[in-house]
C-alpha cells in the first residue's frame, strides 16, 4: 500500500463492514445522546436549549445541533415557555416538546398488541373487562411504587418518591410545588413519556384507573389536569398536601379500594 506523503502510515482500523472504528464509535456516541436529548425533552419539556445543556453536560453548540437534527426529523418543535419573567419584556424563551411523532419514537412496539389484547376484551366481555383490566394493571404498577404508599414523610416527598418509582417503569415524571403559600399549594406531577399513550387515547379507564391508583399510593384525593392521550403534550396530575382522612372529614373524596379489596367485597 503506497500513502501519501506526510499520511499516518497505520490507517484507522476498519469494523467488519469496512467502517473505520473510530466512525461507528462516534455514530454509536451521537445515536446515544440523542436519545438521551430526547428522553430529557420528553421528561422536562417545554425545555430550553440551555437547561438541556445543564441537565445533559453538553455544550450549547451540541445541544442545538442536535435539536436541530431533531426537529429536521419531526421529533421536537418549539413551545412557548411560560411563566419565564426574565424575558417577560423581551423575546419569549425558545423551549421544546416533544411532536407526536417524538411520543411514537419512544414507544414500545407492543402497543399496537396491546390494543388488539383490549378490543377483544370490549368486544367479548364489555366495558367491565375493559376497566378491570386497567384496574389490574394500575394494581400492578401500585406494588412497584410501594415506597410511596408505605413512607411516612410528608406528601410532597412521598410524590417525589412516587415520580422516581414512575421514572424506573418508564413514564419519564417529574413532580414540583405548585400553590406555595396558598390554600391550593401541593405538587404538579408531570408525566412527559408514557409507554401506553397511545392505547390510552382508545381506552381512556387506563388513565382513570391510574388516576385512582395515585389516590390510594399517596393517601390524597388527586386531580387529572391533562393527558397525552387527550392530546396534551404532558400528563399531568395535581397532588393536594392534605390527606385523604383530612378530606374525608371535610366532605372530600374517600380512600380508592384496590382491586383485592373491591375482589373481596
Amino acid at each position: 500500500m503506497i500513502f501519501a506523503p506526510g499520511a499516518p502510515t497505520d490507517p484507522a482500523p476498519l469494523s467488519r463492514t469496512g467502517v473505520g472504528v473510530g466512525t461507528v464509535a462516534r455514530h454509536h456516541s451521537e445515536t446515544t445522546t440523542r436519545q438521551r436529548l430526547t428522553a430529557t425533552v420528553s421528561e422536562h419539556g417545554p425545555i430550553t436549549a440551555g437547561e438541556l445543556g445543564k441537565r445533559l453536560g453538553l455544550t450549547p453548540a451540541a445541544v442545538r445541533r442536535h435539536l436541530d437534527a431533531l426537529a429536521e426529523d419531526g421529533l421536537v418543535e418549539e413551545h412557548e415557555k411560560a411563566g419565564d419573567i426574565a424575558r417577560r419584556r423581551g423575546r419569549p424563551a425558545r423551549a421544546y416538546v416533544l411532536t407526536e411523532s417524538g411520543h411514537r419514537d419512544l414507544h414500545d412496539d407492543y402497543r399496537d398488541l396491546a390494543a388488539d389484547v383490549l378490543r377483544f376484551l370490549g368486544e367479548h366481555g364489555g366495558d367491565d373487562a375493559v376497566l378491570a383490566f386497567a384496574r389490574q394493571r394500575a394494581d400492578q404498577l401500585a406494588v412497584a411504587l410501594a415506597e410511596a404508599r408505605n413512607s411516612t414523610l410528608p406528601v410532597a416527598e412521598r410524590a417525589e418518591i412516587l415520580a422516581a418509582g414512575l421514572r424506573r417503569e418508564g413514564f419519564a415524571a417529574s413532580s414540583r410545588p405548585v400553590g406555595e403559600g396558598t390554600p391550593l399549594s401541593g405538587v404538579q406531577l408531570c408525566q412527559g413519556h408514557c409507554p401506553v399513550r397511545d392505547v390510552a387515547a382508545e381506552f381512556p379507564a387506563l388513565c382513570d384507573a391510574e388516576t385512582e391508583m395515585f389516590s390510594d399510593v399517596l393517601g390524597v384525593h388527586v386531580q387529572r389536569l391533562a393527558t397525552q392521550a387527550k392530546g396534551d403534550h404532558v400528563c399531568t396530575t395535581f397532588i393536594p398536601l392534605a390527606t385523604l382522612g383530612s378530606a374525608a372529614e371535610s366532605g372530600g373524596h374517600p380512600r380508592t379500594p384496590s382491586a383485592t379489596e373491591r375482589d373481596s367485597r
